[in-house]
């Protein structure tokens, strides 16, 4: 197995070689370019669902859990949480250029099948949750306290890459204890109801059954040594 990149000597050489070895592949090129502009189209698809579920969000239901908890304020935990998760993956990704394609396909279906169950059912958020106590900005806002409810992204996320990376251990138990501490979070916070953070751990394992047959070469690619190991 090569040696990981913390442990290289001149790490920039080694990032650069595996830039060099993938770009000059004319397949993985085309993959990576599609992947990238899927994953953007998603996210925009995503944007707009949201939109139109907080737009049209009816009035709340009880819940075992919120409705017998009061609301904390959490909010600094879960943007901190989210901010440091999609930092996290990034480095993953730019580290193995060899694993961009597959994991932004994963998340691509991830979201457009997160934007389907959004757009079904307009269930208000619980009466009392908390309000963030800082201003994230409008687009962080958009995505972090909307009405998009069913199911919970920021628990699925972190599951689903703990599914994808389940080979490499520290990656799989990073990733599923991120997914346990979002799930906490957002039930603390009121953010979720119990039933969208249960439901993403079964709808998010079906999505990776779902991208595994989707994306046969790319998964390949993934989990190939050629021509570097993990992080």
């Amino acid at each position: 197995m090569a040696t990981p990149l913390y442990r290289h000597r001149a790490p920039h050489r080694e990032l650069l070689s595996r830039y060099r070895f993938h770009l000059s592949r004319s397949e993985y090129r085309t993959s990576a370019l599609v992947s990238i502009v899927a994953f953007f189209a998603s996210v925009v698809v995503s944007f707009y669902a949201i939109a139109y579920a907080t737009e049209r969000a009816s009035s709340s239901v009880t819940d075992i859990i919120l409705s017998n908890i009061p609301a904390f304020d959490v909010d600094a935990l879960f943007a901190v949480g989210t901010i440091l998760l999609i930092a996290f993956i990034v480095a993953l990704v730019l580290a193995h250029p060899k694993r961009l394609p597959y994991v932004l396909n994963s998340l691509t279906v991830f979201f457009l099948i997160r934007s389907v169950f959004i757009t079904l059912t307009h269930i208000g958020p619980f009466p009392l949750t908390a309000e963030p106590s800082t201003d994230w900005g409008t687009l962080l806002n958009h995505f972090l306290f909307s009405s998009d409810l069913f199911f919970s992204a920021h628990t699925g996320v972190p599951f689903l890459m703990a599914l994808i990376f389940w080979k490499e251990k520290s990656l799989r138990y990073i990733f599923l204890g991120w997914s346990v501490y979002m799930a906490v979070v957002v039930l603390l916070g009121h953010y979720h109801y119990s039933i969208d953070v249960a439901s993403a751990y079964f709808i998010t394992y079906t999505i990776f059954c779902i991208v595994e047959w989707l994306f046969p070469k790319d998964r390949a690619l993934f989990y190939s040594d050629a021509p570097v190991s993990a992080i």
